[in-house]
């Protein structure tokens, strides 16, 4: 389960995130759902769905679809509320304080608790291809994937501080170091995060310090 404070922090990145793409992302009309849709389909490639031939879950690359999954949708969620973070927050845990919740698409009712991993990343994707979502299958995905609200967390606050980081670096001009000291920066970035605490307010922050601190002057 994800805290009040964690959501209001992750809400919070992803706006400065699309403020610094498009100041006026909330109007721009960019298709959120539809890339959570498309990353959805990789998760599924990733889980493995083919009869046919021998497949393994790829269950790292299958966490960080979601984790990519969850930045687009939690841009949705802020549009939905007019770029309120507060509200989208509450009603972010509100969803989540939901018991045995339910899915209502095409006409059926599903309970994602009794559900597969695969056929609930499969709901996942057909409500994203409908312009909806639903966070509690999309936690009920994160459990089924072996990840907790905190590891979830965790993912989502190293990838968007290492964003802004390479954006701050000169990433898009082209003059951003990837590799440092022989290392990518997201190796970099797993030390940093195993060297903090999660819990702290200013958890961004510090993770953001702590790039700085490795990153070649």
């Amino acid at each position: 389960m994800l805290t009040q404070q964690q959501l209001n922090t992750m809400l919070s990145l992803q706006n400065n995130m699309n403020i610094k793409v498009n100041p006026q992302w909330l109007t721009a009309g960019y298709g959120y759902l539809r890339a959570a849709m498309v990353e959805s389909v990789e998760a599924i490639d990733h889980h493995g769905w083919k009869w046919w031939k021998a497949q393994e879950k790829d269950l790292p690359q299958l966490q960080m679809e979601l984790v990519d999954i969850w930045h687009f949708a939690l841009s949705a969620s802020i549009i939905d509320y007019h770029g309120d973070i507060e509200e989208t927050a509450t009603v972010l845990a509100a969803e989540l304080a939901e018991n045995a919740p339910h899915v209502q698409f095409d006409g059926q009712s599903y309970a994602p608790a009794s559900l597969s991993l695969l056929d609930n990343l499969e709901l996942m994707t057909g409500l994203c291809a409908a312009k909806r979502f639903s966070v509690p299958l999309f936690m009920q995905i994160v459990t089924q994937s072996e990840m907790s609200g905190d590891e979830l967390y965790r993912q989502y606050v190293g990838k968007n501080v290492l964003n802004f980081f390479r954006q701050d670096h000169g990433y898009k001009a082209g003059t951003y170091v990837k590799t440092w000291h022989g290392r990518e920066d997201n190796a970099h970035l797993v030390e940093v995060l195993d060297s903090l605490d999660m819990n702290a307010p200013d958890y961004a922050d510090l993770v953001y310090k702590g790039l700085a601190e490795r990153y070649p002057g």
